[in-house]
């Protein structure tokens, strides 16, 4: 991308590639996902790679309430689509959100059964699941790429960081050469494909952020989430931050959309941004809180990139990403009522 009045033309009016920009040209209006806690585990949890989950892991700070307080996944999806209506009367449909924990964990007839469950509500258009590389056997990308010829299929896949030395810090169980095999064997199929990056985390550099962006930027991702390291009770970082403070640099505001921007610049201008930061329930919350919330995010990053006199691809090498197959399915919506 050549100059800043090219990337306002192209991104809309902003400096970077906004996901609901996108699904609205895509769909004719925004889709908003509806979580759902389907009981799945990881193996960073049920013994096969760990216990306890990675050193920044938990669920409970990052899922809705009812989502601990019903099993059914009819009863969340009606739960979610009621709270998503007032908040977003214009949306122009749901998507089922697998989103705690590896949801692609399980045997593929056990998968079918509870991903068919949720898209059998009548609301809902089409699917989204969170997980890890290392969850993501063959026959099971085989299924989702059969489903997304038929509907809106997003797999999310959690990078966290690029770098092996941060991966192995916060016990993650697996090393990035295990997320690009994913991401490849995934877009092979013609899948939607969110990355999900986690900034903050111990031992991350800003040097190795740059190096991440740089192999984000050669890899088919469609989109990517940002989120800013908080520290959660009942986790081995909240121990770890509780003994010795020091240990853990957590980033600032103005420090973490520095960072946010040191990858953006090297991202493909088709790379969507989903997300740019997380809320999580200030009971929970053991670092200090910044006192904002999640809706101030897009101002704050577009005030930021200015400042810089940045948007995201002004870094963008074009002739380094891999070829991916074309989508089967993302445009196609189940009806919904």
């Amino acid at each position: 991308m050549s100059g800043i009045s090219e990337c306002l033309s192209r991104f809309n009016g902003h400096r970077y590639h906004v996901y609901n920009d996108w699904a609205r040209r895509e769909y004719g209006g925004r889709l908003q996902k509806v979580s759902i806690d389907a009981g799945f585990t990881c193996p960073n949890r049920d013994g096969l790679l760990g216990v306890g989950g990675c050193s920044f892991c938990s669920n409970e700070g990052f899922s809705p309430s009812y989502l601990r307080e019903q099993r059914d996944i009819n009863a969340q999806i009606d739960t979610g689509i009621e709270f998503m209506r007032r908040r977003y009367p214009r949306s122009m449909g749901f998507l089922a959100y697998f989103q705690s924990y590896s949801n692609t964990y399980d045997e593929l007839e056990n998968l079918k059964r509870i991903y068919e469950a949720a898209l059998s509500h009548r609301h809902i258009s089409g699917i989204v699941i969170g997980t890890r590389p290392d969850c993501l056997p063959e026959e099971i990308l085989d299924y989702l790429a059969e489903l997304s010829a038929r509907m809106p299929v997003e797999l999310e896949i959690g990078i966290e960081s690029c770098t092996d030395e941060v991966l192995q810090e916060c016990l993650r169980g697996h090393n990035f050469s295990c997320t690009q095999d994913a991401i490849r064997r995934a877009a092979r199929r013609g899948l939607f494909i969110t990355g999900h990056l986690l900034l903050g985390l111990p031992l991350e550099t800003q040097e190795s952020l740059v190096a991440g962006a740089k192999a984000l930027a050669r890899l088919p991702l469609d989109a990517l989430k940002f989120h800013q390291l908080q520290i959660v009770r009942c986790t081995r970082l909240a121990n770890q931050y509780r003994a010795a403070p020091g240990s853990v640099p957590l980033l600032d505001p103005e420090s973490y959309l520095d960072a946010v921007i040191d990858v953006l610049e090297y991202l493909p201008p088709h790379v969507k941004i989903q997300r740019l930061g997380s809320e999580v329930p200030p009971s929970v919350l053991v670092s200090p809180d910044w006192g904002m919330r999640l809706h101030k995010f897009p101002a704050m990053l577009e005030a930021r990139l200015q400042v810089r006199d940045t948007w995201q691809a002004r870094l963008f090498e074009n002739t380094t990403t891999e070829p991916r197959k074309p989508d089967r399915g993302r445009s196609k919506l189940l009806p919904a009522t």
